[in-house]
């Protein structure tokens, strides 16, 4: 038995309730109840957290197993961010909760006592990039310890789903590494960084069936950026077969919307011009703590899915509807779009805001049905393209992006053609072309044999990038002539010239020069402006224009029909 004291409170042993005079002349129900009422009224854990304080931390609650803990403050903290959208928008988190902790950012190396890797493991290429990286952290490391400041004595962290991938390995082979954190231990990062002052490597790679970090507001990295990005929804359900997500981000979860819209309108608030929500699979989307009805789920046909319908909350196509009324003047992107949950009312919400961009993220990742199978990613060619059609007939002027693997596990070269003639069909404007690599993990790696040889996957990558480069010139030049809405980014180094996206987030460039705005003067062209540009020259990953005139959103649309749009077709 065993006693917890405080200056403030003492909790009486269960033993000393149940034997005390008051309760020995009950019947045992009542004494039960007796005793279950003092423990209900009585002080709790959280009684004694917040009246006990750290000497160091006066303005912090003392949490016991913490007590030998300090607080790193003041300490200069290097990002380094690889892989996708998301680990950027992550990284823009841990730099919140590292700020509130009192750490400083710095983007030169010699002033770094923190270099933070954000990691990405759906690739072999962005893990090899990442050790070579550590390689040139242990030297650095090394020169500090015995150069004139070794007083301050560099720290690694090594963040985010290679974090987790590779944990074991990370500690072992990297001694150089002080922290292993995975995607759901952010929070904890202060705290892992101050036990790494006693020598000890500190990990926390745990996964959370929870962990949304929709009260954590993101600090913008780059706070002169025109565009933001916001993760809605952590985590895959989906268990593709070749995919390392569902192991190293952990179980689907979303974020409530109205923490979603709160952080779209302070952005806009800020000037962001452009947001991107972002998602495994955006079109799962389900805030649950939001009472509706319940509205299933249902797969159009030709699709399935491994997990069991959602049912209840608000779904994508609200979110979508909720955050594009925010600004008029804003525009709202997507990714990434599971095509097994394209519902029409989201195609509803993109044909009808004028601020919601018309490219649709359809991530094919093969163009034959077997190759489809094998990667469990519930449906056939055919049912891909009815999908196809079916966009292009909601929303006027669509344009298509895609993610295409080549070379898996069994794949023929009949299978592979197959995919060839997809990227043939189908107009795609983007598409992301990857060989594929084996991962740890998945259940490709358990169930099939990566058979391909490596040099075969690389002719038929410079094969698929052959047909997408042909196409993406195609389309482009069939672009002059017309006008687009052109977000302006930033200027173009090399040439001078600036440089913006247009509604299916291919760059623009232009000349400086003054034109004229809608009160009927003229001045020059700044990031943030939206300017119509009319198209003159284009390549195959990017458009050159002349600037005409500023406008905005809902005044460009208003005066440019649809068939006018600047974009290019899907054929039906």
């Amino acid at each position: 038995m065993f006693l917890l004291k405080n200056k403030n409170y003492i909790i009486q042993p269960l033993k000393c309730l149940l034997v005390s005079k008051t309760c020995r002349c009950y019947s045992d129900s009542v004494r039960l109840v007796s005793m279950k009422n003092k423990l209900k009224n009585g002080p709790g854990l959280k009684n004694f957290i917040e009246s006990s304080t750290h000497p160091i931390m006066v303005d912090r609650p003392y949490i016991p197993y913490l007590a030998n803990v300090e607080y790193a403050t003041k300490r200069k903290v290097y990002f380094d961010i690889y892989g996708c959208q998301m680990n950027l928008n992550d990284t823009e988190i841990v730099w919140s909760i590292l700020q509130n902790e009192g750490f400083e950012r710095t983007e030169v190396e010699d002033e770094a006592d923190i270099f933070l890797v954000m990691t990405c493991a759906i690739r072999e290429g962005a893990e090899t990039k990442i050790w070579h990286r550590l390689d040139h952290l242990r030297g650095f490391k090394k020169r500090r310890e015995v150069s004139k400041f070794k007083q301050r004595p560099v720290k690694i962290g090594i963040l985010g789903c290679m974090a987790e991938r590779l944990k074991e390995k990370l500690i072992e082979k990297e001694k150089a590494v002080d922290v292993v954190a995975g995607p759901d231990s952010y929070r904890d990062l202060p705290r892992l960084l101050a036990l790494t002052d006693s020598g000890q490597t500190a990990v926390n790679v745990l996964l959370s069936l929870d962990e949304t970090y929709a009260d954590v507001v993101p600090v913008r990295l780059n706070q002169d950026s025109v565009s933001a990005f916001i993760s809605i929804m952590r985590g895959c359900d989906n268990m593709c077969t070749y995919c390392i997500v569902p192991f190293t981000r952990g179980r689907e979860r979303s974020r409530p919307v109205s923490s979603i819209v709160d952080e779209v309108r302070r952005l806009a608030d800020q000037g962001v011009k452009e947001v991107t929500l972002l998602g495994q699979n955006v079109n799962s989307y389900r805030d649950i703590t939001e009472h509706t009805v319940k509205h299933e789920t249902k797969l159009a046909e030709g699709f399935k899915t491994v997990y069991k319908s959602k049912m209840g909350g608000l779904r994508f196509a609200d979110l979508l509807d909720k955050v594009s009324s925010v600004d008029p003047e804003m525009r709202i992107r997507f990714t990434a779009a599971h095509p097994k949950d394209f519902p029409d009312e989201v195609l509803q919400v993109v044909a009808e805001r004028a601020n919601v961009c018309k490219l649709l993220h359809l991530p094919a990742q093969a163009g034959s049905s077997a190759v489809l199978q094998r990667m469990r990613r519930g449906y056939s060619r055919a049912a891909y393209l009815a999908l196809v059609r079916r966009a292009a007939a909601a929303v006027p002027a669509v344009g298509l992006s895609t993610d295409m693997i080549c070379g898996f596990c069994g794949e023929t070269e009949e299978e592979f053609q197959e995919t060839l003639s997809l990227l043939e069909i189908v107009d795609y404007n983007i598409a992301f072309l990857f060989p594929y690599s084996m991962r740890e993990k998945t259940t490709a790696y358990r169930r099939y044999k990566d058979d391909v040889p490596e040099d075969v996957k690389k002719e038929r990558h410079s094969r698929m990038l052959n047909v997408y480069r042909r196409k993406c010139q195609m389309l482009n030049e069939a672009e002059i002539g017309n006008t687009h809405l052109v977000l302006v980014e930033g200027s173009v180094k090399k040439t001078g010239q600036l440089m913006g996206r247009n509604e299916l987030y291919i760059k623009v460039v232009f000349d400086q020069e003054e034109i004229l705005t809608e009160d009927g003067g003229k001045r020059s062209v700044k990031p943030g402006d939206y300017v119509a540009v009319r198209i003159v020259s284009a390549k195959a990953s990017v458009l050159s224009g002349i600037p005409l005139y500023h406008t905005g959103i809902r005044e460009f649309y208003r005066h440019v029909s649809w068939a006018d749009r600047g974009t290019a077709r899907v054929p039906l």
